[in-house]
Order: structure tokens, then C-alpha cells, then sequence
């Protein structure tokens, strides 16, 4: 039977997870504003939190980012949670459900964009929303959890030219580690966008894992610069889900 397009609820997913290590990919926390045109990346706190809580009945760990691509040494099931863009609605609405669950999480933070906004996402009409600065930052890291560079701005790098893509993605783990003062080891493409080349570049730059868009599970061959991970988001109201929910009501 063919997976869902969207990760909702682990049921669907049970059986794939556990033929490699699977990562789930979120954005935006809690209640979405007037306006937004992409409604999928915004997950509420509610929901985020029945995940979690999902996740830890059935016994998935999460340890360090770097741990996902090495083999695992036990049998107990292992999940990534990833956030793209470092958002500060993650910070108010997911540091408490990820403490009550223990789970780490890690954010692919745009650089040059830390206490601004989704400029990239504006651009084209998208509703603005602030990023985390560097104290919530500095707060996310003190609560266990973990930072990646996500580019200097946000670009598609295959757009760029090789000189303006090395800059995006060198520049900005060496700002994030400045900042913060740790090793920044994990990179997230923007939009999924890479190539060969691109992928060079990320690994030339001291990167040991890179997160793509690709659906799927991580098996132990995978290359490191190109880990899979399903989305995130609420359950889609389709006619097929919503007969399904008529169907099962008392």
C-alpha cells in the first residue's frame, strides 16, 4: 500500500520506519494567521503534541543529529525531528511538547536572516512571520537542542553561480559557529533545490549530513548529503479523509 503523501500519525508509517531511520521535517508552530498561502507548513501545537506523544508510546528515541547516520547499536527505534528556517512560533509552541516527551530536536537556521522575517517566503505573498533571534536561539540550545545552517538567505543554490553558492553555504556555518560557538556539521537545502555540484560544495565545506525534500527512510546505505524525510502537517481535509471521518463517527 503506498504511503501517504504527509506525515500525520505513525500508523501508516510503522512498517516503512522501521526498514531504516526516518526523519520528519516541520516548519511552523501553532495557530496560522490571516493570510497564509501555504497552510500545510503550519502545524498546531495540539497536533504537534499528539505526535510526540505517539512517537514515545511506540518507544522512538531521537539522539544527537549527527548519531542518524551511523549504524544503530540497539534495537530500539530511532526518529529525527527537523525544522526548517528556525521560526520563533517553534520556540513558544514546541520547546514544551518536546521537553514533556523527550525528544531533541534540530533547526536549519537562515543565517543572515536571525530576528528578521521569511523574506524569501514574502517575496512571493507569503504572510510574514519572525524567525528566532539569537537569545531564543541560545534558549533552544540550552534546552538540549540543536542548530543547522540552512544558507545565508535562503536561495535555490542551483540558480546561483558556484562562487554566489559556495558563499551561502561556507559563509553561513561560519557565521552560525561565531555566533554561537559550537560546530555547525548539518545542512538543509533550501527548497530541496541541489545538484552534483551543489552537494560538492556542502561536503567541501565540512558538512556531515545535508536534508533534502525527498520522501522516504534513511537506510544505512544512504549518502549522508542526501538524507530523505517526510513532511510533517496536519491530516488533509480530501473528499477520500473526509468520508473516511464520516464514515467512523458514531
Amino acid at each position: 500500500m503506498a504511503l501517504p503523501g504527509y506525515y500525520h500519525t505513525l500508523a501508516p508509517f510503522r512498517e516503512s520506519f522501521q526498514t531504516g531511520t526516518p526523519i520528519l521535517t516541520y516548519h511552523k508552530l501553532g495557530p496560522r494567521p490571516f493570510g497564509v498561502r501555504l497552510k500545510g507548513l503550519y502545524v498546531s501545537e495540539k497536533l504537534f503534541a499528539q505526535q510526540l506523544a505517539e512517537l514515545r508510546a511506540a518507544g522512538f528515541i531521537t539522539p544527537p543529529f549527527a548519531e542518524m547516520i551511523q549504524p544503530a547499536t540497539s534495537a530500539v527505534p530511532r526518529i529525527a525531528l527537523t525544522f526548517d528556517d528556525g521560526f520563533s512560533n517553534v520556540l513558544r509552541h514546541g520547546l514544551a511538547p518536546l521537553t514533556r516527551y523527550q525528544f531533541r530536536a534540530i533547526q536549519f537556521l537562515v543565517a543572515d536572516l536571525l530576528g528578521k522575517t521569511n523574506e524569501w517566503d514574502a517575496r512571493s505573498g507569503e504572510a510574514r512571520e519572525a524567525l528566532m533571534d539569537a537569545s531564543q536561539i541560545r534558549d533552544w540550545l540550552a534546552a538540549g537542542h540543536e542548530i543547522g545552517s540552512h544558507t545565508l538567505t535562503h536561495p535555490h543554490l542551483t540558480r546561483l553561480s558556484p562562487n554566489v553558492a559556495r558563499e551561502e553555504i561556507f559563509a553561513s556555518k561560519k557565521k552560525l559557529e561565531d555566533l554561537f560557538g559550537r560546530p555547525v556539521e548539518h545542512f538543509c537545502y533550501p527548497y530541496g533545490d541541489y545538484n552534483e555540484a551543489v552537494r560538492e560544495l556542502v561536503a567541501e565545506a565540512g558538512y556531515r549530513t545535508a536534508c533534502t525534500t525527498v520522501s522516504g527512510v534513511n537506510l544505512p546505505t544512504e549518502n549522508p548529503l542526501e538524507l530523505k524525510r517526510h513532511t510533517a502537517r496536519y491530516q488533509s481535509l480530501s473528499l477520500k479523509n473526509l468520508w473516511s471521518r464520516l464514515r467512523l463517527r458514531p
